[in-house]
């Protein structure tokens, strides 16, 4: 009976010291990508896209070009004491909501958020958006958030934008149009902006825009396809305007989420963004979080890679380990 007591004992022990190297290792896995883990707080679902849910969405906009996506503008939706702020969810140029956010907007919602994603830049029935001049976008963008405050009840708002919804148009927003109070940030009405492959400083357009530009063409072809173009190139008159303050507010919290294989903000880097007095910015390459990554600027909408970096930037004290997945260009994953 003793040799048998003296064997279960060491059994245990080695039981415990395996347990520790597990959870050592967990640990360890878990810091290497870069994120906290909350203990006792269970990982959400991972969106995996379908290989055929961004052609699908671009078909629907197609039809369907003033339709919120799926989870999104629901004006009953009241904000939890787990996720006080409404997400406002701001598409790209030449895109709609329905088109950009067909992975993301019900994500969020099963998450918990109350979701919002406004058709902005362009005239109702139209499927080609956010073409319009970016100052008069960001006005409407103001109105929105006004909007979603008075409805839900909320104090503030956090910004998630694919392109030019993640940069120049919300930034010119918080600076020019009463998204912030640089005196008083408390009384800010967005407390993050969290960007995918954003046009934060303009874009060559992988060359396309050095062209244009060099041979003063960007307002030939911005009659055609809209102000935007030419708002976003790189050395603009917006972008300057924009960027003689700096690229931050007071109060904000900003994420960038960027791949390396973005063919439209151009180069890539062009994305990241300098914190200013009172402001956080983390800059992400996707890449340097799951190597595997292929998106490029289109499929980061439904890169449920992203999705998950968007996920733990809207709420940093419930970070998760990021579950990478293969994301493929064009389609997403």
């Amino acid at each position: 009976m003793a040799g048998r007591s003296v064997s279960q004992k060491r059994s245990n022990r080695r039981r415990g010291r395996w347990a520790a190297v597990c959870a050592g290792l967990a640990l360890a896995l878990g810091v290497g990508q870069g994120t906290a883990v909350a203990a006792g707080v269970p990982a959400p679902p991972v969106p995996r896209g379908k290989i055929l849910a961004a052609p699908a969405a671009l078909a629907g906009g197609i039809v369907h070009p003033d339709a919120p996506p799926a989870g999104a503008d629901d004006w009953n939706c009241k904000p939890s004491p787990e996720h006080p702020r409404p997400v406002v969810l701001l598409h790209g140029t030449f895109a709609n909501a329905y088109d950009d956010w067909g992975l993301m907007s019900p994500y969020l919602k099963q998450l918990g958020y109350c979701v919002f994603a406004p058709n902005y830049g362009a005239a109702p029935g139209s499927p080609v958006k956010a073409t319009a001049h970016i100052p008069d976008s960001a006005r409407q963008i103001a109105d929105y958030v006004d909007r979603v405050l008075k409805a839900t009840g909320a104090h503030q708002v956090d910004l998630v934008g694919h392109s030019q919804g993640g940069g120049v148009t919300p930034r010119w927003y918080l600076r020019f149009d009463g998204g912030t109070d640089p005196a008083h940030p408390q009384r800010n009405k967005v407390h993050s902006l969290i960007g995918l492959a954003p046009s934060n400083h303009g874009t060559t357009a992988s060359g396309l825009g050095t062209l244009t530009t060099r041979l003063g063409l960007n307002p030939t072809v911005s009659a055609v396809v809209g102000q935007a173009y030419a708002d976003q190139m790189a050395g603009s008159e917006v972008n300057t305007e924009l960027d003689r303050g700096g690229d931050t507010q007071p109060g904000v919290a900003y994420t960038v989420i960027a791949t390396r294989l973005d063919e439209v903000v151009t180069p890539y880097t062009q994305q990241f963004l300098t914190a200013g007095p009172g402001a956080t910015v983390k800059n992400i390459t996707i890449q340097d979080i799951c190597p595997r990554d292929l998106s490029e600027h289109v499929s980061i909408a439904y890169d449920s890679n992203a999705a998950q970096l968007v996920r733990n930037a809207l709420d940093p004290a419930h970070a998760q380990p990021i579950g990478c997945g293969l994301s493929l260009p064009v389609l997403g994953g």
